[in-house]
């Protein structure tokens, strides 16, 4: 079987990196790692209006979805422009909720006048949340925001904090079907993200001079270039074969081969960059320090890999 992008989604793509690229998103992510959220919010609520949250929700609780496959397309220009916020943690929320709190809440999150995030155990930036769901021992819950402290994170967009305990029990037991789409988007996110990489790396190393000739013209950086290229193309048809069957299997292989792909842009991006890629001042740190943390969110690469052997084990980690 041979998978394209339909034209339609293909203009969708294009549609979603023009607004970002006309958008402060360095200047977003960074204010956002500080605590200040009005850029992030902002960037929200375009990101919304684009549509992109609507295609989680179902079409009774005011979405147009579950559409995997064009989250899949958005995903990747998300992670392409490394947009902070709980991305996935919002569409997961959508795709956990039903009954009534699904009615209640689907609207505002396809319209984004709600943020979600997921505790499991730890939420993506639950000080930013609207909404905190809490996943313990295969339940869903309802909680009443997070604990103030905050657990350290590599990536300093990405703040992780606990769920406050008790709550509300939403379900008894929580669908496989929304962690895999979880893992999928995620995936998306990575090669977005590894994309980005090396755009970027390929860009620095074609201005660079040493020697009196451009860095990129050399044979060794060449082939490191060349092996992150391979890498994610490989990951390419496998993310988007896994949001057309969705099989949970296909979608950990996708996020084993996103996943690590993308830390392989990240590792090359920073040995070809030299001192400059170590500084949080440089825009490469936003992709770099994401490519890391994404790449053990919603399912490790030892999760993702038993996954595919047919060996148990938790979505979350």
């Amino acid at each position: 079987m041979r998978f394209l992008p339909t034209a339609e989604q293909r203009a969708f793509a294009a549609s979603l990196d023009a607004m970002l690229s006309a958008a402060e998103v360095p200047s977003a992510v960074r204010a956002w790692g500080a605590g200040e959220h009005a850029a992030g919010r902002a960037l929200w609520s375009r990101i919304a209006g684009a549509g992109v949250f609507a295609l989680a929700v179902r079409e009774e609780h005011g979405g147009v979805g579950p559409l995997p496959v064009e989250l899949a397309v958005a995903f990747v220009e998300l992670g392409r422009h490394a947009v902070p916020g709980p991305l996935v943690e919002t569409v997961l929320a959508a795709a956990l909720l039903s009954g009534d709190t699904a009615k209640e809440y689907g609207p505002r999150l396809a319209e984004g006048e709600t943020m979600a995030t997921v505790g499991a155990p730890f939420a993506l930036d639950g000080d930013a949340a609207d909404v905190v769901l809490a996943l313990r021992e295969g339940q869903l819950w309802r909680t009443h925001g997070c604990e103030p402290r905050v657990r350290p994170s590599l990536d300093p967009a990405r703040g992780l904090a606990v769920p406050l305990p008790g709550g509300e029990l939403l379900s008894a037991q929580v669908p496989s079907s929304a962690l895999d789409l979880a893992r999928l988007v995620t995936a998306a996110q990575c090669l977005g993200v590894g994309l980005a990489l090396l755009d970027r790396t390929v860009a620095y190393v074609g201005q660079r001079v040493q020697f009196g000739v451009p860095v990129g013209s050399f044979q060794a950086v060449k082939h490191q270039l060349a092996d992150v290229k391979v890498a994610l193309e490989f990951a390419r048809p496998m993310v988007f074969g896994a949001a057309v069957t969705l099989d949970p299997a296909d979608v950990a292989a996708a996020k084993v081969l996103a996943g690590e792909a993308a830390y392989r842009a990240a590792r090359t991006a920073l040995q070809l960059h030299g001192a400059i890629g170590y500084t949080a001042e440089y825009d490469l740190s936003l992709w770099f320090t994401k490519a890391v943390a994404l790449r053990t969110a919603w399912g490790s690469p030892a999760r993702c890999r038993a996954a595919v052997l047919g060996v148990s084990g938790d979505r979350r980690s």
